[in-house]
């Protein structure tokens, strides 16, 4: 049996992080990713990313010419569809987030420009990881 100061601290913390739910989606919905969340929705397993800029220079501070820089693998996860339906008719929910980032195959994936940005359309199964914090 809870205390009562259990249950109000309880119910003040599920408060605190419905509000901390609500802003960081207003927050990524006003953003440059937001916005184009919003004029782009992935279909089924199809997940919308944005690969990270190549570093143009090196730790000693030598700058790399574009045709040396290798293509960039890594990216961050703007927008995921709803999932795959499976033979069974249920929906498999994609595995990666919004915000994540991930690894990506070297080869694959259609461009697609929203708001002069370029961003890639990836199949789940295709996304090869995601890296932890």
């Amino acid at each position: 049996m809870k205390a009562a100061w259990e249950r109000a601290a309880s119910e003040e913390l599920e408060a605190v992080v419905a509000q901390l739910c609500f802003c960081l989606h207003r927050f990524l919905m006003q953003s440059k990713a937001g916005k184009a969340f919003r004029k782009f929705l992935p279909l089924f397993d199809r997940v919308l990313v944005e690969r990270c800029a190549a570093e143009t220079v090196t730790k000693g501070g030598i700058m790399i010419p574009e045709k040396a820089q290798g293509k960039v693998l890594q990216a961050t996860v703007v927008a995921v569809g709803s999932g795959a339906r499976g033979k069974d008719g249920e929906i498999h929910p994609v595995s990666v987030k919004v915000g994540e980032k991930v690894l990506l195959p070297e080869y694959g994936g259609t461009k697609i420009v929203l708001e002069d940005k370029d961003y890639y359309l990836f199949r789940d199964g295709d996304i090869l990881g995601k890296y932890l914090d």
